[in-house]
């Protein structure tokens, strides 16, 4: 219809007929609304308190979990300083019964005698605390693995190729040795080689001087392209108080290895000066001394060297071991039998190295045994004494035997082998060093 024509007839409709079209309209345009409501509501008189609950059951399969595996701890530590394998064992709660088994291994056995500090062990155990494996460190960062096979235990040697790389670093002294090779990122272990090389020429102790330089070359073991750890010092120069100190490492025919000179002079003395890496004299030989524990005079027939309980002692020199037990005043004491005549006596001591027993052979530098206080003293030291023909001597000012030098034939040899460390530290010499404290 036209609109016109629609405006007219509305316009001609009463009241009423327009209030009746309205209601009409919106009725109809409601529909759809009302519509949607109904989908979602119940029908009138509904009862929902009725209607019974129906269960359903549906069979599901379940994935296979296969074996199923016993549980399994694995606990580590580290060795420490107169640290025995069987010891380390221990303080990880293993029990005797399965320290007895592994050391029982011709392999672990063999790591069991030559065991050092700061190497890490683990040990894997099943829930009952049976022992599955254990994987030691060795000193060149490998690893050997022992696994538990039935009752008995197989030792496995790690196949991971060790890589050998050659660092050089140099340093000053502004306080103390080891806080300079600290800064210079030299490790304790090279360090500790470094003065074991130069202890012979050098006291440590007393003679280092603000402004002394040191140069040392060494190698780093790698495995699969990380550091595993230090190895061995193959040169080094200390310029202590202007007075330069070499040393380069020779390995002779037979695979024997020292430091000498670069001229070819053993640096390996006849003895140590002293036989503590670090410590001060507290008390020194003397044919009359108040004794601080009895009270009265009598001659003392060392040197005390004074240091913490727990410090390396070293053998001053190539002996072979005559005497280790308590003995009276001298308390824990090892007794060195050198060549020419020679004893040296190590006394107070809280323990004695792994292995040390009367007739082993050790070597100069070796650990034997660790400071302590034990028998007539009043605090943790050393007491030092060299004897020729049961007489005692002041280790601080007898003349001690020293090494022989190389041959002629050796000599040719060393030469060859050591000219190029010879030549890198004569480079390292020439670098800027900084100021390390």
């Amino acid at each position: 219809m036209p609109l016109t024509k629609l405006r007219i007839l509305t316009d001609r409709m009463t009241g009423a007929e327009r209030r009746l079209g309205l209601r009409t309209l919106v009725a109809l345009s409601s529909l759809p609304l009302f519509g949607v409501v109904a989908a979602f509501g119940l029908a009138p008189d509904t009862n929902t308190l009725d209607t019974p609950p129906e269960s359903i059951t549906e069979a599901i399969a379940l994935p296979s979990l296969g074996t199923v595996r016993t549980a399994s701890f694995v606990r580590e530590g580290v060795t420490q300083s107169g640290d025995t394998l069987s010891s380390v064992l221990s303080r990880m709660r293993i029990d005797d019964l399965e320290i007895q088994r592994v050391l029982s291994t011709d392999a672990v056995h063999q790591l069991a005698s030559s065991i050092r500090a700061g190497k890490r062990i683990q040990a894997t155990t099943s829930q009952d605390g049976q022992l599955l494996s254990i994987q030691f460190e060795h000193a060149d960062g490998s690893n050997l693995s022992v696994r538990r096979q039935g009752d008995a235990f197989v030792a496995e040697a790690d196949d991971q190729l060790i890589e050998s790389r050659v660092v050089m670093r140099s340093g000053r002294i502004l306080s103390s040795l080891f806080g300079a090779t600290d800064s210079a990122g030299i490790p304790d272990k090279i360090a500790s080689q470094m003065t074991d090389v130069f202890s012979t020429s050098l006291d440590f102790r007393d003679d280092l001087r603000r402004g002394d330089t040191f140069s040392v070359i060494y190698t780093v073991n790698y495995r699969n392209g990380e550091p595993v750890g230090a190895d061995k010092l193959l040169a080094a120069e200390f310029v202590n108080a202007g007075k330069p100190l070499r040393a380069v490492l020779f390995r002779d025919q037979s695979g024997r290895e020292d430091y000498y000179t670069p001229d070819g002079e053993s640096l390996k003395k006849g003895f140590l000066r002293s036989p503590l890496e670090f410590s001060r004299v507290t008390s020194s030989f003397s044919n009359s001394r108040k004794h601080p524990v009895f009270g009265f005079h009598r001659a003392h027939t060392g040197v005390d060297f004074g240091a913490p309980t727990g410090t390396r002692v070293k053998a001053t020199g190539d002996a072979t071991v005559a005497f280790a037990g308590r003995k009276g005043g001298y308390g824990n004491l090892v007794i060195l039998r050198h060549h020419s005549g020679y004893e040296t006596y190590y006394a107070h001591l809280s323990a004695f190295a792994s292995g040390i027993r009367p007739g082993r052979p050790v070597n100069q530098g070796e650990v034997i045994a660790y400071v302590g206080s034990t028998g007539a003293s009043t605090g943790p030291h050393l007491h030092y004494e060299v004897r020729i023909g049961s007489k005692p001597y002041n280790p601080m000012t007898i003349k001690l035997p020293g090494s022989a030098p190389l041959d002629v034939a050796q000599r040719a040899q060393f030469l060859q082998q050591t000219a190029n460390w010879s030549e890198k530290l004569a480079l390292l010499r020439g670098t800027n060093l900084a100021a390390l404290d």
